[in-house]
């Protein structure tokens, strides 16, 4: 673990850095960019040896702290500078775990439309939209629950970038189920999972929400039904 005052100048070096290297352009030469470039690339190496996903998640989240200060300098003052380093930490964060540290990323990189390294297949806005609604939907699978504040943000920064209907949905059905967690979740939140269950299944009709969205709409219906009584007393 390196000191306080050495991670300070790491990610002022950053700063200064990025802040001089124009959109668009690489970070290529820069002194921070090259120093994480040859850590990165003994990570990843270290990472190769390790079989098991969650062993390699496990690493990652070891790891990452040590990328922190060069992070955090990009982002404060980066003007939209290709970097590997920058997108492959993101991706380790969604891989560790760190969502919310993840979009942080995320959402600079979506703004300066970064490419992501030749390794990634998918484009950046159907990478995180994918990543984190996998991520939802497997705890979900097994009874758990997921960070609704997570899903909605990746909603909004990915919603106007392009992508396969299929992702998209999967990220909708995510967001639908974590909004109607929970045993009551009022008319407003089962109005607007609904919604989000319908536009999922809209997209991708294999999806897997229609018997969430059937769930809902009965749990809408109880709570309508008690209303028609009075709305026929009223009229008599």
């Amino acid at each position: 673990m390196t000191s306080p005052c050495r991670r300070h100048f790491e990610k002022v070096r950053a700063a200064q850095e990025t802040a001089a290297t124009a959109p668009g352009q690489s970070m290529a030469g820069a002194t921070a960019y090259e120093l994480q470039l040859l850590q990165l690339a003994q990570d990843r190496a270290r990472l190769k040896q390790i079989q098991s996903e969650q062993g390699k998640a496990e690493l990652k989240r070891q790891l990452l702290p040590a990328y922190a200060p060069y992070v955090e300098g990009v982002l404060s003052a980066g003007q939209g500078a290709q970097d590997e380093v920058l997108t492959t930490v993101m991706v380790w964060r969604m891989d560790a775990g760190d969502y919310p540290g993840a979009l942080d990323i995320a959402e600079y990189v979506l703004r300066h439309g970064l490419l992501m390294p030749d390794r990634f297949a998918r484009t950046t806005g159907c990478l995180v939209a994918e990543e984190i609604a996998n991520a939802a939907l497997k705890a979900q699978k097994t009874g758990g629950t997921f960070d609704l504040a997570v899903l909605e943000r990746t909603q909004k920064l990915t919603a106007a970038q392009d992508m396969p209907d299929e992702a998209r949905a999967k990220l909708l059905l995510a967001t639908g189920r974590a909004t109607l967690d929970g045993e009551a979740p009022g008319l407003p939140r089962l109005l607007i999972g609904i919604d989000l269950l319908k536009r999922a299944i809209d997209l991708h009709s294999s999806c897997g929400g229609k018997k969430d969205l059937e769930r809902a709409e009965r749990l809408l219906k109880n709570i309508a039904a008690p209303e028609a009584p009075e709305a026929s007393a009223a009229a008599d």
